[in-house]
């Protein structure tokens, strides 16, 4: 299986063998032919209900049905790789406002990366 970015999934944390893991939702960052497909991995952020202590860059999701989430959430850029294995499945994309909002703070995070296609 292979993801395309702006999929919401869910996904364990934390991912080392720790006893205690909690299944959370992340959004795919990365792109799916350019590297999930050949990496069998994926590039994502954290999304999280942890509205009281703000991050720099954090997006406020208001498409929660497209998303696939049912409680108010944010993405947070606490970024990381994921070997698909271990996604535990796909919950919904983000919407087109709520995609757009994300890739202008991308651009913030990475100002000479091309975000762009």
């Amino acid at each position: 299986m292979t993801y395309n970015a702006l999929d919401v999934v869910r996904v364990p944390f934390p991912f080392t063998d720790r006893a205690a893991r909690k299944v959370r939702p992340a959004v795919v960052l990365s792109d799916s032919i350019a590297f999930n497909t050949r990496a069998g991995h994926s590039v994502c952020a954290v999304i999280t209900s942890a509205q009281r202590s703000a991050w720099p860059l954090d997006l406020v999701i208001e498409d929660l049905a497209a998303a696939g989430l049912s409680n108010p959430c944010l993405v947070r850029m606490k970024l990381f790789t994921l070997d698909h294995r271990l996604v535990l499945g796909k919950l919904g994309r983000l919407a087109g406002d709520d995609a757009a909002r994300l890739r202008h703070r991308l651009g913030i995070l990475c100002p000479q990366a091309p975000f762009e296609h």
